[in-house]
């Protein structure tokens, strides 16, 4: 497992050492061929051009070496393409097919190799220091396609990929302004991730780039193949099993937090970008709510938070009034349930966790088994083993409908890591009803709740605006008001322009004589 470094005397950028090697064309030809050996994927040409030798460094596969032989090769070697040897870096800066280019010049011969890994071609040339970096990157990459795990209705149906240069143009074309930034950071010692900063400049936090900015440059690692690595970095409250940072795939949800005043981090090769601060409401949000209209969605959201506390408390819930009051239940119930559980061996605790844990292994092969296969043992897996259990006196009917009910208000919670640890804090509360019913669920309840408004993401309360109450930043919370009432920001987010809406009414027209 990867171990994170926080030591604030280094970061990540002072391992890479500038290294000038002046003119000399045979010790940079050697210091290549020596940093890249054993490398057979590296290609290394050379050439002689109006008598001057040059050379040519590229990674097969990632460069487009078709419009490289086409469009500046050709010309180079070419006689009479430079009159003298000062002048051929000039000749080729002035190819029409090199000025479209965001070609650079370099001399740290260190930048050079690391150009050369990111899918450049680098050109150096003999009696002169300066090496030409081209960037004709080319490689297979996924085309952006439609939202796999955030279901859409009538919003955007494009997700993001893995190339974070495609992910910052979807965003681009969102956000036209100038005030988006996108600040550029390099992570890992042998991966050299790519992890970019997005903000809006005026809306976004102050100090909260600065933050950001120096966890990342604390952070000494081997390598970065996901956000994931970075958000455990970003966790105030490493061991808390609630999420500290929002996941989205939609460009569209991302575009709606740089707008509150969030921020933005994007990993190159991963399509889930990191979205900060973050509450716990906004795990309970769907892009979704922001497309329907106000009063389906105000619906929406209050049922999400009925099956969210069904989701967490209703299993432990019918563990307690079984076990330590049965008098809360109407007697025809009672009896039908006391009836159902005559042939079951295991207190109500025990058959708990056996379907608990059933199901919720049913539910991990679903996720890991093929999309068919897996749907065929979600619903018939459920079905077969759960009528079995029954008809084995293994557990009781009312306990299969408890789970299966559980099961499916989980899955209304439109966040699947907020979901995750609600199903995970099922189990303690149910050994706290089965061992001290009502009395030991309200105690759960408790120390979630004390734990919960302990917590922040970035000096953001986790319970805002709620804890500490904000009645105003309550409008897109519990339900979601019209937009023509959500004139403001969310405060808590702190942003420093916090209107985002004016409506201008048009005045009447005077009356013609």
């Amino acid at each position: 497992m990867p171990i994170f470094s926080k030591n604030k005397h280094k970061t990540q950028n002072s391992t890479n050492k500038q290294m000038f090697f002046g003119e000399d064309y045979d010790i940079r030809r050697k210091w290549f061929k020596a940093t890249f050996q054993n490398s057979d994927d590296i290609t290394f040409h050379e050439l002689t051009a109006n008598q001057t030798r040059c050379g040519i460094v590229f990674l097969q596969g990632m460069v487009d070496q078709q419009t490289f032989d086409d469009q500046i090769l050709k010309y180079i070697v070419s006689p009479g393409f430079a009159s003298s040897q000062k002048e051929l870096l000039h000749k080729i800066l002035d190819l029409q097919s090199i000025s479209t280019m965001c070609t650079s010049i370099v001399t740290d011969i260190q930048e050079a190799a690391d150009s050369v890994l990111d899918g450049k071609i680098i050109i150096f040339f003999e009696g002169d220091s300066r090496m030409l970096v081209i960037p004709l990157t080319s490689f297979e990459k996924r085309a952006v396609s439609e939202t796999s795990n955030e279901n859409v209705i009538r919003g955007p149906r494009e997700a993001f990929v893995e190339d974070i240069h495609t992910n910052i143009t979807m965003i681009r074309r969102k956000i036209k302004s100038a005030d988006l930034k996108m600040e550029q950071l390099v992570i890992g010692k042998y991966t050299k991730t790519k992890v970019m900063i997005g903000y809006i400049e005026g809306l976004c936090k102050e100090g909260l780039i600065t933050d950001i900015k120096q966890l990342i440059n604390q952070i000494e690692i081997d390598g970065v193949l996901g956000s994931s690595y970075l958000e455990e970095c970003f966790d105030h409250f490493p061991l808390s099993p609630f999420p500290q940072a929002q996941k989205t795939e939609r460009p569209d949800v991302a575009a709606a937090a740089l707008l509150e005043g969030r921020v933005v981090i994007f990993v190159d090769g991963t399509p889930i970008p990191l979205l900060v601060p973050v509450t716990m409401y906004m795990f309970l949000q769907s892009a979704e709510d922001y497309y329907q209209r106000f009063f389906l969605t105000s619906f929406i959201r209050l049922l999400r938070y009925a099956y969210l506390v069904l989701s967490l408390l209703f299993p432990s819930f019918y563990i307690a009034i079984t076990t330590f009051h049965p008098e809360m239940i109407p007697t025809t119930l009672l009896i039908n349930v006391a009836a159902s559980r005559d042939n079951v061996p295991f207190p109500g605790l025990v058959e708990a966790f056996i379907m608990e844990i059933a199901f919720e292994g049913l539910r991990e092969a679903g996720i890991r088994t093929p999309k068919v296969v897996g749907q065929a043992i979600g619903i018939l897996g459920a079905l077969v083993i759960g009528q079995a259990a029954v008809q084995a006196g293994i557990v009781s009917a009312p306990m299969v409908i408890i789970v299966s009910i559980t099961g499916i208000a989980s899955f209304i919670i439109p966040a699947y890591d907020f979901a995750f640890t609600i199903r995970l804090l099922r189990f303690p509360i149910m050994i706290l009803a089965g061992s001290f019913g009502i009395f030991g669920l309200m105690i759960g309840c408790i120390l979630i709740y004390i734990h919960v408004v302990s917590i922040d993401s970035f000096g953001i309360p986790y319970l805002s605006p709620t804890a500490p109450l904000r009645p105003t930043d309550l409008k897109d919370v519990f339900i979601r008001a019209p937009w023509w009432l959500m004139k403001r920001r969310p405060s808590f987010v702190g942003s420093s322009n916090s209107n985002r809406l004016t409506i201008k009414k048009s005045l009447p027209e005077d009356d013609e004589d």
